[in-house]
């Protein structure tokens, strides 16, 4: 049993969970929102909104995963499939970016919701992903959930450069095999570019593929509503 969890680190309740930073990072969301939709850059604007509320890298960080702009949500929504209407359908995952969210979110790390709807960390992988305690049942409720779903079939991509995507592999195969889950699942040089190029429903809170897939739906969102109780969400309104 791995002993690791990606839980929130120490100073992440000062940062993130006092009344007076949740209303700081709401603001902060409106003003990035308002500069995003007028053309202006996101690096810039994180750096703009940021020293303006006082955040720091982490806040600043988890800000950018809150903000997008008015066109880019209506985008985003134009191309969500709901949950419900998955039956029969292909889906496509998003396999380091989906799997680090929940793991986060079981863990009692922070997790935020952005303005599009979709929930990110700030975790990341950084080259190298870390088995948790968590990594095996979220990877079981994401296939009972699918398979509840009904869904068709189900394509895991990965990063191959990630070190340890290999044995994260392995895990994935040995539990579809013991759950009858319908997966494949594949290492790729470029997820983002296989997803936004993908013909399946997209899986991904990742803003660049969200803004290139055909089709996404909010699982994440989903699971928090249903699955996944008491985790620690900021909201940006």
């Amino acid at each position: 049993m791995p002993t690791r969890n990606r839980g929130k680190e120490a100073s992440d309740d000062r940062l993130f969970g006092d009344p007076q930073m949740k209303q700081n990072m709401k603001e902060a969301a409106k003003d990035m929102c308002y500069l995003l939709s007028r053309g202006f850059a996101e690096k810039s604007s994180v750096q703009l909104v940021g020293n303006r509320y006082r955040l720091n890298a982490r806040q600043q960080k988890a800000l950018q995963g809150m903000s997008a702009s008015e066109q880019q949500i209506t985008s985003r929504k134009k191309r969500t499939v709901l949950p419900k209407q998955l039956k029969g359908r292909h889906v496509a995952i998003d396999g380091f970016n989906l799997l680090i969210i929940l793991e986060s979110a079981l863990s009692g790390a922070y997790i935020f919701k952005g303005l599009d709807g979709y929930y990110r960390d700030i975790s990341g992988v950084h080259g190298t992903y870390k088995r948790v305690q968590k990594t095996e049942e979220v990877l079981v409720m994401v296939g009972n959930v699918l398979n509840t779903l009904e869904v068709a079939s189900v394509h895991w991509y990965f990063d191959t450069p990630v070190s340890n995507s290999g044995r994260l592999k392995t895990i994935l195969r040995e539990i579809a095999e013991q759950h009858h889950f319908l997966w494949t699942i594949d290492l790729v040089n470029n997820p983002d570019k296989a997803l936004a190029e993908s013909n399946d429903i997209v899986i991904s809170s990742d803003a660049w593929v969200l803004d290139r897939a055909q089709k996404n739906v909010n699982l994440v969102a989903h699971l928090l509503d249903g699955h996944i109780k008491d985790a620690n969400v900021i909201y940006p309104e």
